[in-house]
């Protein structure tokens, strides 16, 4: 199943769609509206990392809420495949699904966001479709990709280093600034390097000089 669009980079327009989900149907454009959002896929249902990564998104809904983030999931499985797993997650981690699941078994979403695993040849469907493999997309108010990650299928992901990327994303639109190696929220930022001395001054002030590349400062109200 090879796609004849040009690749999604960072800075494209997130192709839109429309989709069953478990929530309902959507044109992806038209749910999203002005919100961010993540968009993420895992190879199939009723798998163990998946299990574990769904639990791990549905106990930081709130902290996606909080930042006006939707988040949606997808998989090559059909509705009512998704609906009997929801049960086994929300048993198993002790949380309550809220955000909508796609059901892709056609893979027409994967194959326009390109998340087709080509690599593994044993994650195939018994019709030797490839499922999956584990991508991110953080997408934002204008429906510009702003991130991209794909895991292999055997590695769960970090929601946490997600969280933390969608904070430095909004901050930075927010503010004239970028985000250290290993930054967390309330950390110091750097001055944006098109940010004169003088203009960090009244922006920053008390800024600190490190090298004339190089200049952090106190992080900026949200």
């Amino acid at each position: 199943m090879s796609s004849d669009r040009a690749p999604l980079r960072l800075g494209s327009i997130a192709p839109d769609f429309k989709a069953s989900t478990t929530k309902g149907e959507f044109q992806f454009h038209d749910y999203i509206k002005d919100s961010w959002v993540i968009l993420f896929s895992h190879p199939a249902d009723f798998t163990p990392v998946c299990t574990t990564e769904l639990g791990a998104v549905a106990n930081l809904q709130k902290e996606f809420d909080r930042r006006g983030v939707k988040v949606i999931g997808l998989s090559a499985n059909d509705l009512d495949s998704h609906a009997e797993w929801i049960k086994d997650i929300n048993d198993i981690n002790k949380v309550d699904v809220q955000f909508p699941i796609i059901a892709d078994a056609d893979r027409k979403v994967s194959t326009l966001y390109d998340m087709l695993d080509y690599q593994d040849i044993t994650n195939l469907d018994s019709k030797g479709i490839p499922f999956t493999v584990r991508s991110v997309f953080i997408i934002d108010p204008k429906k510009i990709i702003r991130l991209t990650l794909t895991y292999p299928a055997s590695t769960g992901r970090n929601f946490d280093e997600i969280l933390r990327v969608v904070d430095s994303l909004q901050l930075g639109d927010k503010n004239r600034i970028t985000t250290p190696a290993n930054w967390k929220d309330g950390d110091k930022v750097i001055v944006h390097p098109s940010v004169t001395n003088e203009e960090a001054e009244k922006l920053f002030p008390g800024f600190e000089t490190v090298r004339p590349y190089l200049r952090f400062a106190t992080q900026p109200t949200k």
